[in-house]
């Protein structure tokens, strides 16, 4: 299968001359279109803008609002055919148990921020525990603290002829984490994808797993403000 990005409304699916079956797309239903009905409409909208008959993987984008509703008209639409799978995005395990605890279809994936500094441990554990797969988003950490020069990573990368992200994204793979680099350069598309050639040892493993700082570097799900900020989008942001 080809891996292939798309932003809604950027680059027409059907002229990007590859067959609908070698793509995988994924979308999210935002905050705004939370609950039963809005979810329905949202899922409708969201294929008929992609100009496709299914989506492969659509996501809760934020577990607040009615997500519960937002989740039977997922797997309403999965049942239907209209998805492949479903899942969420930034679920804690607080809320991931409690939602995996009801709904009769397990949530496929759960996307959240991971990387060397952030690695989830905990939530990492729970998502095995239910039978969902641990998917990263931000996994260079958007650049932060230094992540591209980190000496763990381009000391433990040059023993592989690898460069820093090449090995934190190999880190994560060995993890059983499912990654989702992004960049708009293609020389660093085509680096992100080239880590299948290389294993880390026990060693390596140890000592990147050290870096982990067991917090967000970029805003916690736990935090009122944070809380307030994005229901608040979520009442204003219609997507």
């Amino acid at each position: 299968m080809r891996v292939v990005a798309f932003f809604m409304g950027k680059i027409p699916l059907q002229k990007c001359g590859i067959p609908r079956n070698e793509l995988f797309l994924t979308t999210k239903v935002w905050i705004s279109n939370a609950g039963y009905e809005a979810a329905k409409a949202s899922i409708d909208k969201s294929l008929k803008k992609l100009q496709t008959d299914y989506i492969d993987l659509l996501l809760i984008h934020q577990p607040f609002g009615d997500y519960y509703g937002t989740y039977r008209a997922m797997e309403e639409a999965y049942q239907a055919g209209k998805l492949r799978a479903i899942g969420v995005s930034n679920f804690y395990p607080d809320r991931l148990i409690d939602l995996c605890q009801f709904v009769e279809i397990t949530p496929a994936v759960n996307q959240v921020e991971t990387h060397v500094f952030q690695q989830q441990k905990t939530a990492h554990e729970y998502m095995k525990k239910y039978g969902v797969q641990h998917e990263s988003w931000g996994p260079f950490a958007e650049g932060r603290n230094d992540f591209f020069t980190n000496p763990v990573l381009t000391e433990i990368g040059a023993k592989y002829g690898k460069s820093s992200a090449q090995t934190a994204l190999r880190f994560l793979l060995q993890s059983d984490v499912v990654v989702i680099p992004k960049s708009t350069r293609k020389e660093r598309m085509a680096e992100n994808i080239d880590v299948f050639d290389f294993t880390l040892n026990d060693e390596d493993m140890k000592a990147i797993a050290a870096l982990d700082e067991g917090e967000s570097l970029f805003f916690s799900h736990y935090d009122p403000a944070t809380v307030e900020m994005l229901t608040n989008m979520g009442k204003t942001r219609k997507v």
